[in-house]
């Protein structure tokens, strides 16, 4: 069985950040169906409910078995009550051992929504946060501060 991070890397910037945790960017139904299949749990979208996606991630990832959960990202969605959300997702996933795929469009919106988690949850310090935040796709100067 493959996975997660095999199942997804088919992704743009797909990356393996953490043991259980995927990023990318937007999947296609061929992608989550091989989430699934590796064992894979949530499906963390970043992107707006409104912007055009290849499909319904929600009905897909119910139908797969998968949890969904939408919290939009966006330079001006950044608040600690959006990051907070983020957090719970992440927390959660870890402590029921279950992996999670974080994803945006692009890859960008998840590295900034990450930084909060890689630094309080995960210890590292801000340039290693940044660094890993980078390899995931983040590339906007406002998600970053």
């Amino acid at each position: 069985m493959p996975t997660s991070y095999e199942a997804l890397s088919g992704v743009v910037n797909a990356c393996q950040v953490l043991p259980g945790v995927v990023t990318g960017g937007q999947p296609t139904a061929t992608d989550l169906e091989r989430f699934s299949e590796a064992g894979g749990g949530i499906v963390l979208d970043l992107r707006d409910p409104m912007e055009p996606k290849p499909v319904d991630e929600a009905d897909l990832a119910g139908r797969l078995g998968l949890e969904y959960v939408n919290v939009p990202v966006g330079a001006g969605t950044l608040t600690d009550e959006t990051l907070d959300r983020v957090l719970a997702v992440l927390r959660g996933a870890g402590e029921q051992g279950r992996a999670v795929f974080v994803h945006c469009a692009s890859g960008n919106r998840v590295g900034g929504a990450l930084l909060p988690y890689l630094m309080l949850e995960q210890g590292l310090e801000e340039d290693d946060a940044v660094g890993q935040a980078m390899r995931v796709g983040l590339r906007s100067a406002e998600l970053l501060e």
